[in-house]
């Protein structure tokens, strides 16, 4: 491309105004980008802060309907559910997590109940009921693929069979696409949507996470040998052709700010559905950021979501879902 120069090209031209501005604007961030997770956990009437994560709550299934509608009046499309287990219901063999009466497919049925337009996604992961707080079945130490994959089907049906519209496989075990698109063809649940965790990275941004969701104090060791190393973006690609061969609808990578150049490959070379997750440990940053006065949180909040649109992203996972909604609503 020749281009040509100063003067005849002075490209403060294209800036000068807002008119002209937002009229070159080359990627546009909206409501409908975005997913936002909640956190789930027991009783009835609680709304109780993540003190890791400022402004987010743990919510009791009906303060979970109660998210789901403001959601729903904000036009955000998804609502994601990650439970907060009782200590007392995880054990090694993670049974909780097909219990057709735990906390997502209790909140997932009450949406429904409550009749509300929304999509409702689930994690599939045994990390929330695991007394050994891995994705996955330990057994002397190491992390069980199979056994797993097979123990993550039946996570899966029973959500589907809750009324679940996206399932979100965040294991990273290998195989549990195809079988997770196998069982839910044969029940029935041809409609369900997957979309996997396929570049998902052995982070340091998840604690938070881990905090709110009970895990980090039963995790024992840490998830480098099923979650990704940070230095490989090759192996994200193979990962990514290797679910989407195997039935995934869609694919995510995570974390997100620190991978902007995995989803840039992702979306140029697949050109399918792509979607990240920006963790609970960014969210964490931006928020600390805001409350000590070193960076403009609005600002900030509204800038790191666009990178994800320039990145190539059809959607993002982000606890400022409600926020941002607001603040584009008010432009």
């Amino acid at each position: 491309m020749s281009l040509a120069p100063f003067p005849a090209a002075r490209y403060r031209r294209l800036r000068r105004s807002s008119q002209i501005r937002d009229l070159v604007r080359e990627n546009t961030l909206t409501v409908d980008d975005m997913i936002w997770p909640v956190f789930i956990r027991d009783g009835d009437g609680v709304e109780e802060p993540v003190t890791s994560m400022p402004g987010v709550v743990r919510r009791s299934v009906d303060k979970i309907v109660d998210a789901a509608r403001e959601a729903a009046d904000l036009g955000i499309p998804v609502i994601c559910l990650f439970p907060y287990t009782d200590p007392s219901l995880k054990t090694k063999g993670c049974e909780e997590a097909w219990n057709p009466d735990n906390l997502t497919n209790r909140a997932t049925r009450a949406i429904r109940d409550a009749g509300i337009d929304i999509a409702i996604m689930s994690d599939v992961a045994l990390d929330p009921y695991n007394i050994d707080g891995h994705d996955g079945f330990v057994r002397d130490g190491k992390i069980l693929n199979d056994e797993t994959v097979e123990a993550l089907v039946k996570q899966a049906l029973s959500q589907a069979e809750a009324g679940v519209d996206i399932i979100g496989p965040s294991d990273m075990m290998d195989g549990r696409i195809g079988a997770l698109r196998t069982a839910l063809e044969a029940e029935g649940h041809q409609d369900v949507t997957l979309m996997s965790y396929s570049a998902k990275y052995a982070s340091g941004f998840y604690g938070p996470f881990r905090d709110a969701v009970g895990a980090s104090g039963n995790l024992k060791g840490d998830k480098s040998t099923y979650q990704m190393n940070p230095a490989n973006g090759d192996e994200a690609m193979r990962m990514i052709a290797r679910d989407l061969a195997e039935g995934a609808d869609m694919v995510m990578v995570k974390p997100g700010m620190p991978y902007l150049d995995i989803c840039r490959r992702v979306k140029d070379q697949f050109a399918v559905p792509t979607f990240a997750y920006q963790v609970s440990g960014e969210y964490a940053m931006i928020q600390a950021g805001a409350q000590n006065g070193w960076v403009d949180g609005q600002k900030v909040m509204m800038e790191s979501l666009m990178c994800f649109k320039r990145a190539g992203c059809d959607g993002i996972l982000t606890y400022f879902a409600p926020e941002v909604a607001r603040v584009l609503h008010s432009l």
